[in-house]
């Protein structure tokens, strides 16, 4: 879940050069609650590191998606926004008035997504499952 990833340290293990200015925007995903775009990570990097510029934010985003270390999403906004990539599986509820983002599990509806495969003859390997909803009063 959001904020509960040290992304840093993940780059690492997985080899990759930590520079300072990867290491601030590492800091930022890591630390973030929310699944921020690039122009919410450069303005929350910049504020740490006034030089790092949005071309490294979109470097190091790019960079750390194809290593697998984080997770792109696309929430109906139009904006690409981030996430580390899970250590288990989780799926996603957008509110489309808000765009708030809320993250769940659901044992239930994960063995629902296994039998629906199974029953139209495959073995499910993977999936994202994102819920646009609004409100009720």
């Amino acid at each position: 879940m959001p904020g509960s990833i040290d992304i840093e340290t993940i780059c690492v293990a997985k080899g990759l050069r930590i520079t300072e200015q990867r290491r601030v925007i590492a800091r930022v995903l890591s630390e973030a609650l929310d699944h921020p775009n690039v122009d919410v990570l450069f303005a929350r990097a910049s504020a740490i590191d006034p030089g790092i510029s949005i071309a490294t934010v979109y470097r190091t985003v790019r960079l750390f998606e194809e290593a697998g270390v984080i997770d792109r999403h696309d929430f109906g906004d139009g904006k690409a926004r981030y996430e580390a990539a899970p250590d288990a599986h989780h799926d996603h509820l957008i509110d489309v008035e808000t765009g708030n983002v809320i993250e769940f599990v659901d044992p239930e509806l994960e063995a629902l997504q296994r039998q629906i495969a199974e029953r139209l003859g495959f073995r499910l390997v993977d999936h994202r499952m994102e819920l646009y909803a609004v409100k009720v009063s």
